[in-house]
C-alpha cells in the first residue's frame, strides 16, 4: 500500500488534495494526467492559494506529487501510479471522498486504462455503471513472464541494476564452491563444476579439439592434471613458446587455448586451479577472460541501409551503422589479440565477424544489392545481405520503413541460417541483434543455432511514442505497433544477456521512466494484457555503452592527425561557400560559432534551437549558428514529418530574421570528414548543441566531445550520464527555450571573463571520453559476458528451457498471425 498516500489521508493537507482533484476535474477534459501535467496543475494550486515555498517540495503532498507519474479519473474513485523510488511502482485506488486508500494489482490498473479506452472511443466520460473499479481481467491474453523468472538469481538492489556480469560472477562462484563452504559433498556444486568441465571439453574449432581432450573424464581428475601441468610449465622459462611444448600437455589432457607462452599458460592454468580449489569471483572474472570460447559472431542489423563510405546508413539510420561496423572491427580485432595470447594462431584458429542485414535490389546508388562487402580496416569482417525471398516485389525489391518490415523476419531467418552456416562453415558462438526487428531475427537464429543470444535494443519505440500502447489501433496503420511491441518483448525475455548503453535506459531516473521499464506492465486494448513483461532485477541487463573511432574523431589539437587542405575545405563549407545545397550566409564570421547536426525531424529539435536563437537577440549578436542536416528544400523530404520540420526551419529563419546569421548545410559528410566539422568548429572556440526532446544515448554528443567541442545536450536519457554537467559539458531542457539560452549565453560570458574555461571544458570533455567510452573498453566487456553467460545458460537450461518455449508461444500465437495479415496488405500494393 502507497505509504505517501496514506500520509496525505492521515494528516492535515487531505484537504489540500481533495482540492486538488476537484481543481483537475474542473479544468481539465480529459480524466487521464501524466506526471507533467500533474506537476503544472500542482504548482497551478499552489499559486492560486498562496502556499509557502516549503509547500510544493517538503510537505506530505509535495512529496506525494513529486512521486506520483500517473492518475486516472473516475466518477466514484481515483487512481494513483506512484513510484517511491526507481524501478518500484504502487498502484493505489481511493474512493471520491477520500476516506480510505486500497493497493490495486496490475490487472485492476490495466482494465482501468481499457475502460479508459473504451469510454473515449465511444464518448462516455464515465464509466458504465456496475464496472468501475472492478479487478475481473478482460477477455483478452494476459502475457506474464514472472513466473520463469523466479527460479533465477535476481539483483535485490536497484543500484545494482545494470552490474548483471558482476553478480553473476558472485553466484556463479558461490554454486561452484558450495561443498567447500560446507565441508561435504554438495549435489548442486558437483553439477556446475560438472558443466564446466563439459564445456571445456566441448571446445573446438572447425573439428580441432581446444581446452580438453578425452584423457581428462572427471573434474577430480581435471583438478589433479592441472596440477600436474602446472609443475610441468613451472620448470619451463616463461617466454618459451607453446609450440615447443604442446605434446606434452596434451599427454596430460590439454589441448590447445592455454596459451601461447609457458607463461601465458601457468597463468591460465593457476586460475583455474584455484577456480576448482578456492571459492573467488574475482579469479573466476579473471579465468573465463583469458579462455577462448568466441570465434564467430553474427551483428544483426536489419532495417537500416548498412553500407560503408559516403552512403553510409542514410540519415535516418546513420548511427545504428556506425555502430554496428565499429563494433564488428573492434570485436575483430579483439578475437585477434584474445586467439593469439592463447595460442591459437598457430593451430589455424581466425575469427570472422559478420554483419547479418537485409539485400535491397533497387539499392539507390548504394551497396545494398551485394551479397557480400567487407568492412573497411578489418581481415575477416564481413557484411552479409540475405534478401526478403517473399512478398510483392514492388515492396520487397526496396527499401522497407523499420516500421512495415514485420512480415519478412521469419523467412528472412530461415535464409540467413543458410547463408550464415555456409560463411562459417559451421555454426556462430554469438548472435548479437540490433533494434526491435534485429532482436527478433537474433532471437530465432539462436534458437536454431542453439548459441548465446544479446539483445541491443538502441531505443525502443513504445515509451518514444505517448499513449502508443493505448492508442495502438488507431496508430496501426502507420506504425504496426501490435508487432513491433511483441517483437520487444519476445527478443528481450529470449536474450541470453542484454547491453544497453546507460544505466537509466533499463529503469529511468526519479522524475521518468526506463525505456526496459515501460515494458514491466501495459495494455493494449483488445489485444493483450501484459501484466509482467520484463524482469528489471534480472543479470541479463548490463550497462556497457559504446566508443568513438578514435582515428576519426580526436581533438582538434592533434594538427599532427590532421589534414590542414581538408580542414580549409570543410572550414569554408561550415562558413562561407555557396552551394544549392547550403542555404544562409554568416554576417560576421568571426562569431562564436554554435554547431548542431542531425537529421530534421521532430525528436531531434533542430527547430526547436533554430526558434531558441530566434528569440534571443543576446545569442544573435554574440554567435552564428550553423546546422548540419541531410536536406535543405521540402521536395527531398522522405516523408511527412522530415518534410514538415524543413518548412518549420525555413520559416523561422523568415519569422526572426535570421538572415545573416545561421548557416543551414543540406550535407551529408562522410564519416572522417564528420570528424573535421566538429575540429573545425573547435578552432573556432565553438559550441556543439545537441537539443534533441530525448536521446536514448547520443552517440554524437561522444564524437563532439572526443574532437574536443563543448556541448551541450538534452537531460532526458543518455546525455544525463554521458556528461557530467558543468564538469566536461552541460546538460539543457530544450523543450524550455529561454532556459536553454540563458545557459548558452552563461557559457559564453564566463568564456569571455576567462580566457582558459573553454580549453578547460574542452579538455575535461577529451578525459571523459577517453576514459569511460571506448570500443576496446566495450568490446572486452562485450567478450566476457557472452563466455559467461553462455557458461550460465549452459549449465541452467532446463531454467530457460519454459522461458523461451512461452516466447515461441507468443510468437506464433500473437506475432506471426499479425504479421500475415500486414503481409497480405503489402502484396496489394
Amino acid at each position: 500500500m502507497c505509504e505517501l498516500l496514506r500520509a496525505v489521508l492521515d494528516g492535515d493537507e487531505k484537504a489540500d488534495l481533495r482540492q486538488l482533484l476537484d481543481q483537475l476535474r474542473a479544468n481539465h477534459r480529459d480524466q487521464y494526467f501524466l506526471k507533467n501535467q500533474i506537476l503544472q496543475a500542482f504548482e497551478d494550486y499552489c499559486n492560486n492559494y498562496q502556499k509557502p515555498a516549503y509547500f510544493s517540495r517538503t510537505s506530505a503532498l509535495g512529496e506525494l506529487i513529486h512521486y506520483t507519474h500517473e492518475i486516472i479519473l473516475e466518477k466514484e474513485s481515483v487512481w494513483f501510479i506512484v513510484r517511491p523510488k526507481i524501478a518500484s511502482q504502487d498502484i493505489c485506488r481511493l474512493p471520491t471522498d477520500l476516506s480510505r486508500v486500497e493497493s490495486m494489482p496490475v490487472e485492476a490498473w490495466l482494465n482501468l486504462q481499457d475502460r479508459f479506452i473504451s469510454n473515449k472511443t465511444t464518448g462516455l466520460s464515465d464509466s458504465p455503471n456496475g464496472h468501475e473499479g472492478t479487478v475481473a481481467t478482460s477477455n483478452v491474453l494476459e502475457i506474464d513472464v514472472r513466473p520463469f523468472y523466479e527460479s533465477f538469481p535476481t539483483i535485490r538492489d536497484p543500484r545494482n541494476i545494470g552490474k548483471g556480469i558482476e553478480f553473476l560472477h558472485r553466484y556463479l562462484s558461490s554454486q561452484l564452491f558450495a561443498n567447500t563452504k560446507s565441508g561435504r559433498d554438495n549435489v548442486p556444486s558437483q553439477q556446475w563444476l560438472e558443466a564446466f568441465l563439459d564445456i571445456l571439453q566441448r571446445s573446438e574449432y572447425e573439428g580441432t579439439p581446444l581446452m580438453i581432450n578425452e584423457r581428462i573424464h572427471s573434474t577430480t581428475e581435471l583438478s589433479q592434471q592441472v596440477k600436474r601441468a602446472l609443475t610441468f610449465v613451472g620448470e619451463r622459462p616463461a617466454d618459451e613458446p607453446y609450440e615447443q611444448f604442446r605434446a606434452k600437455l596434451q599427454v596430460l589432457g590439454f589441448e590447445p587455448g592455454w596459451g601461447n607462452t609457458a607463461g601465458r599458460v601457468r597463468e591460465t592454468l593457476e586460475l583455474l586451479d584455484r577456480l576448482i580449489d578456492s571459492p573467488d569471483h574475482g579469479v573466476l572474472d579473471a579465468f573465463i577472460s583469458h579462455i577462448p570460447l568466441v570465434f564467430r559472431i553474427v551483428l544483426v542489423a536489419i532495417h537500416g541501409w548498412v553500407n560503408q563510405e559516403d552512403t553510409l546508413g542514410r540519415p535516418l539510420t546513420a548511427s545504428q551503422v556506425v555502430y554496428v561496423l565499429n563494433q564488428a572491427r573492434s570485436l575483430e580485432k579483439q578475437l585477434q589479440e584474445d586467439i593469439k595470447l592463447a595460442g591459437l594462431d598457430v593451430v589455424g584458429v581466425q575469427p570472422k565477424v559478420i554483419v547479418l542485414t537485409r539485400l535491397i535490389p533497387n539499392s539507390e546508388g548504394t551497396k545494398s544489392h551485394e551479397r557480400l562487402e567487407k568492412i573497411h580496416g578489418t581481415e575477416n569482417a564481413w557484411i552479409l545481405r540475405v534478401p526478403f525471398p517473399e512478398g510483392n516485389p514492388n515492396v520487397t525489391q526496396n527499401r522497407i520503413s523499420r516500421f512495415e518490415i514485420w512480415p519478412y523476419l521469419e523467412s528472412f531467418a530461415q535464409e540467413a541460417e543458410k547463408e550464415l552456416l555456409a560463411e562459417f562453415k559451421g555454426r556462430p558462438n554469438l548472435i548479437v541483434g540490433n533494434y526491435s526487428d534485429g532482436n527478433l531475427v537474433a532471437f530465432l537464429l539462436a534458437r536454431r543455432f542453439k548459441v548465446t543470444q544479446c539483445s541491443i535494443g538502441h531505443v525502443l519505440e513504445k515509451p518514444r511514442y505517448l499513449f502508443s500502447n493505448l492508442y495502438w489501433k488507431d496508430l496501426e496503420e502507420q506504425y504496426h505497433f501490435s508487432l513491433q511491441f511483441t517483437a520487444d518483448l519476445i527478443g528481450m525475455n529470449g536474450a541470453d544477456f542484454i547491453i544497453t548503453s546507460t544505466y537509466q535506459e533499463i529503469v529511468g531516473t526519479p522524475e521518468q521512466w526506463g525505456q526496459y521499464e515501460s515494458y514491466k506492465y501495459f495494455t493494449m486494448p483488445d489485444l493483450y494484457h501484459v501484466v509482467d513483461g520484463i524482469d528489471l532485477f534480472s543479470p541479463k541487463f548490463n550497462v556497457v555503452p559504446p566508443g568513438v573511432n578514435e582515428r576519426v574523431f580526436f581533438p582538434h589539437t592533434q594538427s599532427s592527425d590532421r589534414d590542414s587542405s581538408k580542414t580549409e575545405q570543410i572550414k569554408s563549407l561550415l562558413f562561407t561557400h555557396e552551394d544549392s545545397q547550403i542555404m544562409g550566409y554568416l554576417d560576421d564570421t568571426s562569431k562564436r560559432p554554435i554547431l548542431a547536426l542531425a537529421s530534421l525531424y521532430p525528436s531531434k529539435n533542430l527547430t526547436g534551437l533554430v526558434e531558441c536563437f530566434g528569440q534571443s537577440p543576446d545569442l544573435q549578436e554574440r554567435c552564428n549558428l550553423i546546422v548540419v542536416t541531410g536536406k535543405v528544400r521540402p521536395e527531398e523530404a522522405k516523408d511527412s514529418e522530415e518534410r514538415g520540420e524543413i518548412e518549420k526551419f525555413q520559416q523561422l529563419i523568415d519569422q526572426y530574421n535570421l538572415h545573416g546569421k545561421v548557416r543551414w548545410l543540406g550535407l551529408r559528410f562522410t564519416t572522417p570528414d564528420s570528424g573535421e566539422v566538429y575540429r573545425a568548429i573547435a578552432d573556432c572556440g565553438g559550441i556543439f548543441v545537441h537539443p534533441a526532446r530525448f536521446e536514448a544515448f547520443g552517440l554524437s554528443i561522444l564524437e563532439a566531445m572526443a574532437s574536443g567541442l563543448p556541448t551541450f545536450a538534452t537531460q532526458f536519457g543518455g546525455p544525463l550520464e554521458i556528461i557530467q554537467d558543468g564538469e566536461c559539458g552541460f546538460h539543457i531542457n530544450s523543450t524550455d527555450l529561454a532556459g536553454m539560452a540563458e545557459k548558452l549565453l552563461q557559457f559564453i560570458s564566463r568564456c569571455d571573463q576567462e580566457p582558459n574555461y573553454w580549453n578547460e571544458i574542452s579538455q575535461r570533455s577529451i578525459k571523459r571520453v577517453h576514459d569511460k567510452y571506448t570500443w576496446k573498453s566495450h568490446t572486452k566487456q562485450l567478450l566476457g559476458l557472452a563466455k559467461i553467460y553462455g557458461f550460465w545458460n549452459y549449465a541452467s537450461v532446463e531454467n530457460r528451457e519454459a522461458l523461451l518455449r512461452y516466447m515461441e508461444a507468443l510468437f506464433y500465437l500473437c506475432y506471426k498471425p499479425r504479421a500475415e495479415q500486414l503481409l497480405q496488405k503489402h502484396m496489394q500494393q
